[in-house]
């Protein structure tokens, strides 16, 4: 690990782009500390303490949220532009056509991405405000006061989306995933702290057995992603002259966990905008959307409820993100096109239909345990009696995801390195 280490800050470019990351990490946690004006912070935490979502949601923000900083709707408004623009990217033609186009086809979907994340912004801010108001943090502002709250904190989730870009140019890693990261490794650092501070002598059984369970969830994360099933494959041999060429054996690996994080990500982002939406109507005068939005919102603050949305949300969104990921249709007409075929199976449609039956069952297993590590934070106070770490699983998974995918970066620029410098 030393070595490693000492390879990284020795190499001037790789050293460049790690210090560059350091300094968007940092400008981040400071904007996460600049509040804005008018609310009761005591009553605005006491009120996070008091849901578990909504807690959940400000640990991933690192305590933007909490502190109602002008990033306190963090990367939520481009996540879900994400989403939406990956659904229409399946029922669209042109969309569909515009996703296969290379780089040049990602920049414009990354471009509308962008631009769909704007009205999405504004609609969880105006959803913040009411809900704010409904519950007496903060008074009637007036239209130039809202204007100003409204831009602030959609020109601060902008903000932030500008910052994970420019890791992606200039830094390490990808760079939405990085300032998550960031912000839930803040968010889990402070809980821990607070953590091993309440925890007396009586209670240093159930201290123990959180740390075994943190221990068990982080080994059992790492085994999953990075797990996979070797399918193989046999090129046919092909004769030119009196030479044969092809006849290669290879495998194809199928990650257990081809989704990573983001199912997660996703499912927590769907569920914020109901929330948001129901807490704007219960302000309109009509008694029936205001009687609906009412039951919506004691819906999702029923614990078992909103654990069983989180934990179905997050397996059907890992199907979907993992089709998104690997299309066996293709992946079947490249091994055609190329004379490659699985032992076994025929060409072309049973292979396509092979493929989808192991991809269903693997994903089926990877889906499960997102689901569950989801929900641990639900699970862990009744099961360890620790009751001050809230963030569980999802966050430890959040962690121990980007740390290797980063790590993996590193090593791949390093041989890359020692690969030129060997040519040279």
């Amino acid at each position: 690990m030393g070595n490693f280490w000492r390879s990284v800050w020795r190499n001037p470019e790789i050293k460049q782009k790690l210090l560059f990351t350091l300094f968007i990490l940092t400008v981040f946690r400071l904007l996460a500390h600049i509040p804005l004006p008018g609310v009761n912070l005591n009553a605005f935490r006491l009120l996070f303490a008091q849901s578990e979502f909504l807690n959940l949601l400000n640990l991933f923000s690192g305590g933007a949220l909490s502190n109602f900083s002008i990033i306190a709707l963090g990367l939520n408004p481009y996540i879900n532009a994400s989403i939406v623009l990956q659904l229409l990217t399946m029922v669209i033609p042109s969309l569909e056509r515009l996703s296969k186009e290379g780089k040049e086809g990602q920049r414009k979907i990354n471009q509308y991405t962008r631009i769909l994340s704007v009205p999405l912004a504004l609609i969880q801010a105006i959803g913040m405000y009411f809900l704010l108001r409904n519950q007496g943090i903060i008074g009637e502002l007036s239209w130039p006061q809202l204007l100003l709250m409204l831009t602030s904190l959609v020109s601060g989730s902008i903000l932030l989306v500008w910052l994970g870009e420019q890791i992606n140019l200039y830094g390490l890693g990808n760079g939405i995933s990085i300032l998550i990261f960031a912000g839930v490794l803040s968010g889990m650092t402070v809980s821990f702290v607070r953590t091993l501070l309440a925890q007396t002598g009586q209670s240093a059984l159930h201290l123990l057995t959180f740390v075994l369970m943190v221990i068990g969830v982080i080994g059992g994360i790492i085994i999953i992603n990075e797990a996979q099933r070797e399918i193989p494959i046999q090129y046919a041999q092909r004769g030119q002259g009196r030479r044969g060429y092809g006849g290669l054996k290879t495998h194809l690996p199928l990650r257990l966990n081809q989704a990573g994080v983001m199912p997660i990500i996703f499912a927590l982002s769907l569920l914020l905008l109901p929330s948001m939406l129901a807490n704007f109507l219960t302000n309109l005068p009509w008694p029936f959307i205001t009687r609906s939005a009412q039951f919506l919102i004691e819906l999702l603050n029923n614990q078992l409820i909103y654990g069983l949305f989180y934990f179905l949300l997050v397996v059907g969104f890992t199907y979907f993100y993992t089709a998104i990921q690997f299309n066996p249709h293709d992946v079947a007409e490249n091994l055609q096109k190329q004379g490659g075929f699985i032992p076994g199976i025929r060409p072309g449609r049973a292979t396509v239909k092979f493929l989808n039956q192991v991809l269903s069952r693997i994903t089926l297993v990877g889906a499960v345990f997102l689901g569950l590590v989801a929900i641990l934070p639900l699970l862990t106070p009744r099961l360890t009696g620790v009751t001050t770490f809230q963030l569980g699983g999802t966050g430890i998974l959040i962690v121990v995801s980007v740390i290797i995918e980063t790590a993996k970066q590193l090593e791949s620029m390093l041989v890359m390195r020692d690969y030129e410098g060997f040519l040279k």
